[in-house]
């Protein structure tokens, strides 16, 4: 987590709204105050008069209603241009689902709602030198340092820090209201601007700022919680390098939640933190395992076809070497094949692990993985609009496998299905969204509960 000078002590509080009046803003559009609420409708905006702000701490009282959302702005011109801009978006019925409230929005692009539309929450910005923190609730949800050598695409060259002006636009169907705002300057004497970009990220060479410049999900479907990572360390991971994760529970006999009652548990136990949530569904037995009411509480659901009774009824994992008996090697390919099949009729959004080849077969992977039995899968997953996920832990579907999936029109997601607490940073996953031209209306939209 950043960590902020004590010797960076606020400066004397300004009001910039209070309940009173906007005198301080200049406004456009539908701008409103009733009952002490400053109302921006459908295309309002408001710039601060005289606004001049280097190191602040902005903070607001603000609910986004029905389909509002937009943006508040800082470092910009005396138009509302150029410097960051911060999403107001509850929205989850929004197709752009990856830009919800506290986004710093083609830096570090949020995918979870930490509060719902039509509710009240605080937010603060505080930006200190090369340091940006936006908290929701006093929850830090990002924490950037712009380093020495930004990566910025043509159409965001002046996202950058510097100084300038507050600005504030509604761009949604619904409102946006506030009941108080207030700006605080920051001492800047004390800040040793060096040795906070000596902890920034090398954007030169980093891929995930390159997908949130170009406005494109960055979500790692597949975590979990095992093997030393724990939600604050993926908390405090995932504000460091901008990618969101959704953290899926092995549900099912034999795993760490086994009923309905433990995953209400579970979920319970997961509001109002900053993570999507995923059941991963485990052996064969899980639909009957877990109700349908319980399963909608996800954002999504998905399985593998990894488990399986072979031909002689021996229980499989592909995984294991020693569940696998691979007598007739065609053969036992085209079982594999069959496996996958039948989890299709499983109620599953996704599949995961895909294409997985035991050790003992892996080596001839893309001989085995022929252009009918490839056509055999994607088909069966188009004809249940099953997205299809690219394993960045396995390396798989390799990529003639996704170019067929792309045409024949499926949905994607980036998964890691992590042992430990090192996730890495979807490398496969982005050199086969390049290679295969997946864009972000190729990507799976979670089904977005609060």
């Amino acid at each position: 987590m950043l960590t902020l000078s004590a010797c960076n002590v606020n400066k004397s509080s300004q009001t910039l709204f209070d309940g009173d009046n906007v005198d301080k803003w200049k406004t456009n559009g539908d701008v409103t105050i009733e009952n002490q609420i400053l109302n921006l409708g459908n295309d309002a905006s408001m710039l601060l008069k005289n606004g001049d702000y280097k190191d602040f701490e902005l903070k607001l009282t603000v609910r986004t209603v029905d389909k509002g959302k937009g943006f508040i702005a800082f470092h910009t011109d005396n138009h509302g241009n150029n410097g960051y801009q911060v999403a107001l978006n509850n929205d989850i019925e929004n197709p752009q689902w990856w830009t919800k409230s506290g986004s710093l929005l083609g830096i570090r692009n949020l995918t979870k709602s930490l509060v719902e539309t039509n509710t009240w929450f605080d937010m603060t910005i505080r930006v200190e030198g090369k340091s940006i923190v936006i908290k929701i609730d006093d929850k830090p949800i990002v924490e950037y340092i712009e380093p020495i050598n930004p990566y910025r695409t043509s159409e965001n060259v002046n996202q950058l820090l510097s100084k300038g002006n507050i600005y504030i636009k509604n761009m949604g169907d619904g409102n946006i209201e506030f009941n108080h705002i207030d700006i605080s300057p920051l001492d800047d004497s004390t800040i040793d601007i060096s040795k906070q970009q000596a902890n920034a990220i090398d954007e030169t060479s980093d891929e995930i700022i390159k997908l949130n410049q170009e406005n494109f999900p960055v979500l790692d479907y597949h975590v979990h919680l095992k093997g030393g990572m724990t939600g604050e360390i993926a908390a405090e991971q995932s504000r460091k390098f901008g990618i969101n994760y959704a953290l899926a529970p092995n549900c099912g006999i034999g795993f760490p939640i086994k009923n309905d009652q433990q995953v209400i548990h579970y979920l319970d136990s997961m509001k109002r933190q900053p993570f999507i949530q995923a059941m991963q569904g485990e052996g064969r037995e899980w639909p009957k395992t877990f109700s349908k009411e319980v399963r909608d509480k996800f954002d999504y659901v998905f399985t593998d076809a990894m488990t399986f009774t072979d031909t002689k009824g021996r229980r499989t994992r592909l995984w294991v070497p020693e569940e696998v008996w691979v007598e007739n090697e065609q053969q036992y390919m085209d079982l594999i094949v069959q496996k996958i099949v039948d989890v299709t009729e499983e109620p599953i959004d996704i599949y995961v692990n895909p294409t997985f080849l035991p050790d003992v077969m892996n080596d001839r992977y893309d001989e085995l993985w022929t252009n009918e039995r490839m056509s055999k899968v994607i088909s069966a997953l188009s004809a249940k609009n099953i997205a299809l996920e690219i394993n960045n832990r396995y390396k798989i579907p390799h990529k003639a496998f996704i170019d067929k999936a792309k045409a024949a029109g499926l949905k994607f997601a980036f998964g890691t299905n992590n042992t430990d607490a090192n996730i890495g940073k979807l490398e496969y996953c982005i050199q086969m969204k390049n290679e295969c031209g997946i864009t972000a209306e190729d990507m799976y939209k979670p089904k977005m509960k609060y």
